[in-house]
């Protein structure tokens, strides 16, 4: 046997029973090591007497992960020294047992301690223990002790304190630990380093990074791991970029987990291009490094990016894990590709991860944001393991879809579980207030309800009650509240004031809003773009001139019109007034023929937004071939007449469109979806979802 074969040095270490079992428990030779436990049973050393042979035969055991043995052997002393309990307890915590430590802890108290005081080696291992199951409370009296006996000075000691604290989030104690006990090593910064980023104290982290720098300690793989980490947390790029030329030039090995801390620092600080350039020349990656890439694609917006690497990571059979699988499906609800994400939602259940709770969260975040919210809700009713981004995600999702009372159903749901609201559960529940016109019940939550709960209210919350107030018509109210307010508002929240006084048709406050937004960012494109069709309503064309000829100005340009849809897993772009399509002349043909059904049913153009100087005739023909009627057109003629029609468009849906879906809606007897740059609009017979307000 391979084992069984003489070692070099064997015959010098024959001698010394004790240095030849150490030896053995170095090179995990478990074989050759009973056969030296066999020979001291018969040769009558395995007595009391022979306490140094007899603790390392416990050391061999406990480093060949065969604690049976090691008890067994244990248990048959007549006389333990704290060598003894030092090798039984290393070994139950080299093999994860860490509950075990802990009783043996107290049974060596009870029993031994006159003879056997726990040296520093034992508190390192136990309060290392503690750390792993959460005993802060055991930690502290391990801490208590060694205080008063002075074996806090240890090295070794101090670090399993430091890394006690921290892992258990009292950061505090990690930090007075660090401070109070002199000398500090490379592991002890390292450990107080990445305790910090993970509590999020991360000035405090910055802090430590400065002295490990001024102090010229050795840096190695956990500390550039730690200090990658505290980058992406501040988007901190020089930072991460002068700590990435300080790894080129030390002899640190760019491992999986280096590599991947990189990738992660640079998607996070949105250098993208860097994040892959790291991520291609790595030699390892492992299915963490490539979901690190994918995130960063996800995050920042490129998610076409980010489906072209998941195909590539499959080609290159790493498979994917729940969170693969999370950023996947946020970043099929990002381009809003249902395919897609029927396509993922299959892979994932295949996989197995069909129960968990990430993947749950991100299906109900993608079925919700590409238009189908009953599948959103049946992904919700059957998880078994929800968290409060559950619930905010299904309730934002009911409100963006315009089913205020669902949301608000969903919300009373969620208060009678253990789980806390949050600044974005009041989001959507603010919303849906809106959108059901419950004035006085948003008031409610946002002053008495978000105060009950202990959630401060932020800018978007008071947006919310603007738009609340808005909806209702209670314009000078709104503004009021805005003037009444010590909030810093922003041009988003004066822009939701400007579109309801559009959609209110009070033109006086709107040119006033409108000169307020202005002078806040001059080169707002919404807010001029709303202001001109202000102008052009009241009829006031030389201000809708004068708009224009400042855009011009300022090269402000108002974003084309895109709208797309999926049919057969294909997505079809289209532009306002588009003539590319492969099958455009059909297009035109089918939007001539809707428009002759509709106009039956009392439709007429709404062309006051379009310059006045234009003939009626092009007028209608500048609306009639907006992006989403061209889209309608082609769903139309190329899916089943029972099928549903969901739209995307990257801009707010405008009024003649709005009117054209709902009466195609009813002409055709389909439903169409819309998801215009605000929020859903479902046409079903002839009304929407909105109730004509958006």
């Amino acid at each position: 046997m391979p084992a069984l074969i003489r070692p070099p040095h064997f015959y010098m270490l024959l001698h010394d029973t004790a240095k030849l079992l150490r030896y053995l428990a170095g090179t995990r030779n478990l074989e050759l090591g009973k056969v030296v436990h066999a020979h001291l049973i018969v040769s009558n050393q395995y007595s009391g007497d022979h306490v140094l042979e007899i603790n390392s035969l416990i050391n061999l055991y406990s480093k060949c992960a065969e604690l049976k043995s090691a008890h067994q052997v244990f248990d048959k002393m007549h006389i333990r020294n704290v060598v003894s309990w030092s090798a039984l307890l290393a070994g139950h915590f080299q093999n994860g047992m860490d509950f075990q430590v802990l009783r043996l802890f107290k049974s060596m108290v009870s029993q031994d301690f006159d003879l056997c005081q726990p040296n520093e080696y034992i508190f390192a291992t136990v309060i290392s223990s503690c750390s792993n199951v959460g005993y802060l409370s055991s930690g502290r009296q391990c801490h208590g002790y060694v205080l008063k006996s002075g074996l806090v000075f240890h090295q070794y000691v101090k670090n399993a304190l430091v890394r006690l604290y921290s892992m258990l989030s009292d950061v505090v104690g990690a930090m007075e630990v660090l401070v109070s006990v002199p000398g500090s090593d490379t592991c002890t910064y390292n450990l107080i380093l990445s305790g910090l980023v993970e509590n999020n104290y991360l000035n405090e982290a910055l802090d430590i990074v400065r002295i490990m720098s001024s102090e010229h300690l050795v840096w190695n793989k956990a500390t550039y791991i730690s200090s990658f980490g505290l980058c992406a947390r501040l988007k901190h790029l020089i930072l991460g970029q002068q700590i990435h030329n300080r790894l080129l030039k030390s002899d640190v090995e760019f491992d999986v987990f280096v590599c991947t801390s990189i990738i992660d620092m640079y998607g996070k600080c949105k250098d993208i291009s860097s994040a892959r350039k790291v991520f291609d020349r790595s030699r390892y990656r492992n299915v963490v490094s490539w979901t690190a890439m994918l995130s960063a694609y996800s995050q920042h917006g490129f998610f076409e990016e980010s489906l072209k690497l998941f195909c590539s990571m499959q080609s290159n059979e790493i498979a994917p894990n729940e969170s693969t699988f999370s950023v996947m499906l946020n970043a099929s609800a990002g381009l809003s590709s249902l395919g897609y994400g029927y396509s993922l939602h299959a892979l994932a259940e295949k996989k197995g991860f069909k129960g968990h709770k990430n993947v749950g969260n991100s299906l109900i975040n993608m079925y919700s944001k590409t238009g189908d919210i009953e599948a959103a809700n049946k992904i919700f009713s059957s998880m078994t393991n929800r968290d409060i981004i559950t619930w905010n995600t299904l309730i934002c999702g009911y409100a963006h879809h315009g089913l205020g009372n669902k949301s608000l159903a969903l919300f009373q749901e969620m208060l009678k579980t253990d789980e806390k609201p949050s600044h974005v559960t009041f989001l959507g529940v603010l919303t849906a207030c809106g959108h059901s016109g419950n004035v006085e019940l948003g008031f409610h939550f946002f002053h008495e309800l978000m105060k009950q709960k202990g959630v401060e209210p932020g800018l978007e919350h008071y947006t919310c009650i603007v738009g609340l107030l808005s909806k209702e018509g209670r314009l000078n109210e709104a503004k009021d509240f805005m003037l009444s307010m010590q909030v810093k508002w922003d041009a988003i929240a004066w822009r939701t004031l400007l579109n309801a006084c559009n959609i209110h048709r009070n033109y006086t406050l709107g040119t006033e809003i409108g000169n307020i937004i202005l002078n806040l960012d001059p080169n707002d494109v919404g807010s001029y773009t709303l202001l001109s069709n202000i102008y052009a309503k009241a009829n006031k064309w030389g201000r809708v001139t004068e708009i224009r000829e400042s855009m011009k100005k300022k090269k402000i340009k108002k974003e084309p019109g895109l709208s797309w849809l999926e049919i057969k897993n294909q997505t079809h772009v289209f532009v306002s007034d588009d003539n590319g399509h492969p099958e455009y002349v059909a297009i035109h043909e089918k939007l001539k023929e809707l428009f002759g059904k509709i106009k039956s049913l009392g439709y007429v153009p709404s062309i006051s937004n379009v310059l006045h100087d234009v003939e009626d005739e092009q007028k209608e023909d500048n609306v009639g071939y907006h992006s989403e009627k061209l889209a309608v057109a082609y769903a139309i003629l190329r899916t089943h007449k029972d099928a549903p029609i969901c739209i995307i468009k990257n801009l707010r849906i405008c009024d003649d469109c709005h009117v054209t879906m709902k009466l195609i809606s009813k002409v055709t007897n389909r439903v169409i979806s819309v998801r215009d740059a605000n929020r859903f609009h479902c046409f079903r017979d002839g009304s929407c979802s909105c109730g004509d307000y958006w």
